[in-house]
């Protein structure tokens, strides 16, 4: 029997719980104290599903594949991807509905929050209590192009995920907020307080992830000939250089040491 077909306005998101609270488990006495926090904070079995990467045994995850396999298997409207090593002592549930309201009447289309981040060189948003100090660096909501890894909260809606050409467990935070600006979504950093037992830790693999980070961007982002069935265009951070270059004179030029490898070794690189 042939399923009905709907057309797609009439058919709502289905989100059957609120929130997903997604968690890289190492250490699960320090996993159960989060949850703890969580459930005094007002999360419970009625609004929000933990589910965890078990990596108290051996390292089976890392921070993109496990956060990828959350994301793949969450049922929650509002996905929270967070450190095992953070307790909501402060704000709670109705707080946080509150702060995506808020981003909400400032743009739809977000797509990731979190309560530390950054814009351009020097402008950093912070709102987070460490165990010797809390900062606040305002003002909030803010947009902003990366946010940190201790609290994520992404929109189920944007249907985002991390990088699978990139490992490990730095820059996860940034990579996703890059991924959301290319699809048109924005990123924020909102007023949402928890504790952060940790600092994190610049060693020689944060130097390693961030270089390899630097080469996929640089790859991704490269200026370059985009060609597809009906036309050629090329693509660049500079809107003039890019609508400069893929007009028909500059297409010539490009193309014509091509055209005379092709005569020469008989390469076929580049269709007519």
């Amino acid at each position: 029997m042939q399923s009905t077909p709907k057309e797609i306005s009439e058919v709502p998101f289905q989100h059957p719980i609120k929130f997903t609270v997604g968690t890289l488990v190492t250490n699960k006495q320090e996993y159960q104290v989060m949850l703890d926090s969580f459930a005094r904070a007002g999360f419970n079995g009625s609004n929000t599903e933990f589910l965890f990467c078990d990596n108290s045994s051996s390292n089976r995850f890392d921070a993109y594949s496990g956060y990828n396999e959350i994301l793949s298997k969450a049922r929650g409207q509002y996905i929270i991807l967070c450190h095992q090593d953070i307790e909501l002592n402060y704000d709670n549930i109705s707080i946080l509905e509150e702060r995506i309201c808020a981003v909400e009447l400032l743009d739809k289309n977000w797509a990731v929050l979190g309560n530390a981040g950054g814009l351009h060189l020097k402008m950093v948003f912070e709102r987070v209590t460490y165990p010797d100090k809390e900062i606040i660096r305002g003002p909030f909501p803010s947009k902003v192009n990366t946010l940190d890894e201790n609290f994520l909260l992404i929109n189920a809606r944007s249907r985002i995920s991390f990088s699978v050409d990139l490992k490990g467990y730095h820059f996860y935070g940034t990579d996703i907020c890059l991924i959301a600006q290319a699809m048109g979504y924005s990123c924020w950093v909102i007023d949402f307080n928890l504790l952060h037992k940790s600092s994190g830790n610049m060693n020689e693999d944060f130097f390693e992830k961030r270089t390899a980070f630097i080469e996929k961007y640089a790859k991704a982002y490269r200026w370059r000939y985009l060609r597809t069935t009906c036309t050629t265009f090329y693509i660049a951070s500079n809107v003039v250089v890019a609508k400069m270059i893929s007009t028909s004179f500059f297409k010539f030029l490009f193309k014509l040491p091509l055209k005379i490898r092709r005569k020469f070794k008989g390469d076929y690189l580049f269709d007519e």
